[in-house]
């Protein structure tokens, strides 16, 4: 069954994300923000979100990114990215807990230019800006604008969203299916849309219908020990 096994790699790659598929949750009043980011129609420039992994916080950043005049830049984006440019008006920056030493100063400089200018720019880290570990200065301008944490989807939400999405894709799923998921497998939504995306390939392909017993037949070949994980 290898070609099965690779089928859950091959759905492992990263899906387009736009501000519209983010799944709002608890985050309605942040939501509505990152929507004015996209327009530059918020009266605050600057925001950083934070959260634990897997909350939607590099989803955020890509969809903003997905707009005019932005620009993403990962922790180890090239020093280059870090230069503010008249073409560019929103800058995204990830995972600032990741930035080394050079381009944590780089970030700040950023940061002083996009003041300047009166450009925009969305931070994103793990933690709340007065515990991240960066030189003072960034910590410092992580704090100045808008502060937002991103909070997950409870299981309940989690389920209604998978639920939804199968019904988009005509997909019936047995009612124990999604429950069972949630416990045996990784629970950010990212991984969980696209396991729906391999039991409904896999579903298609053995033509059998998506209950537990083809989950677990899923969950066996794409990672052998998925089973014992509690």
């Amino acid at each position: 069954m290898h070609a099965m096994k690779q089928l859950v790699l091959d759905l492992g790659a990263e899906p387009a994300h736009s501000l519209d598929t983010f799944q709002i949750g608890a985050n309605a009043e942040m939501a509505h923000l990152m929507h004015q980011f996209a327009q530059r129609a918020s009266r605050e420039h600057f925001c950083y979100l934070w959260g634990e992994t897997g909350a939607g916080k590099t989803h955020i950043l890509h969809g903003l990114a997905a707009t005019d005049g932005a620009r993403y830049i990962a922790a180890d984006a090239d020093p280059d990215q870090f230069v503010h440019t008249p073409e560019v008006t929103l800058y995204l920056v990830d995972d600032i807990d990741q930035l080394s030493p050079q381009r944590q100063i780089d970030a700040f400089a950023l940061f002083n230019q996009v003041r300047e200018h009166g450009s925009y720019m969305v931070c994103a880290g793990p933690v709340p800006p007065a515990v991240l570990p960066v030189r003072e200065d960034l910590r410092t301008r992580m704090g100045w604008g808008l502060v937002y944490q991103i909070h997950g989807l409870s299981d309940d939400e989690k389920i209604a969203a998978l639920t939804q999405a199968a019904e988009a894709r005509g997909l019936t799923l047995s009612a124990s299916v999604l429950p069972y998921l949630l416990s045996h497998f990784k629970r950010d939504m990212r991984s969980l849309s696209t396991m729906l995306d391999a039991l409904d390939q896999y579903s298609l392909e053995t033509q059998r219908p998506v209950t537990l017993p083809l989950l677990r037949d899923l969950l066996l070949q794409g990672n052998p020990q998925s089973e014992t994980k509690e």
